[in-house]
């Protein structure tokens, strides 16, 4: 599910009405526990939280004209996505969250490279997600992003 928007409030003002409370309410956790200096934007047509070409202005290195990505949320067409770009670049913070997230829901834990899936809105964990917020500042996210990014070439 693709929605044009040009700001998060238009983003979920376009989400259908049984998506908005729990995309509201994942958007507010992520903006509240998020260390300072990351920004809020629409991002590859999803909110998205990224490290401004203020703080880092080589971007993002598969289009620098891009600032650095890491958090996204998006309504798509069977779930509510998170989207952690630390997880994915790092074991140990992927591993510990793993382990954390069957301490706040029942369910199995739906989750991709990056992506962590809730198809149902009703057991997003947000004290867990705040958690997570708060794990990397943005100086951390770019020294991670550099030291994988320069391994891979």
């Amino acid at each position: 599910m693709t929605i044009e928007a040009k700001t998060p409030d238009e983003y979920i003002e376009k989400l259908p009405e049984n998506r908005k409370e729990a995309v509201s309410k994942l958007r507010e956790t992520v903006k509240t526990n998020l260390p300072q200096g990351f920004e809020e934007c629409i991002s590859y047509k999803m909110i998205g939280y990224v490290v401004p070409h203020s703080l880092y202005p080589s971007g993002y290195h598969c289009d620098p004209k891009l600032p650095l990505p890491f958090i996204n949320i998006a309504s798509q067409k069977h779930f509510v996505a998170l989207y952690h770009s630390g997880i994915y670049a790092n074991q140990e913070l992927s591993d510990w969250f793993t382990a954390e997230y069957p301490k706040y829901v029942k369910t199995k834990l739906d989750m991709g490279k990056s992506c962590i899936r809730f198809k149902n809105p009703d057991t997003i964990p947000f004290g867990l997600i705040a958690e997570l917020c708060q794990k990397m500042t943005p100086e951390d996210w770019i020294s991670l992003y550099e030291n994988n990014t320069k391994n891979r070439k």
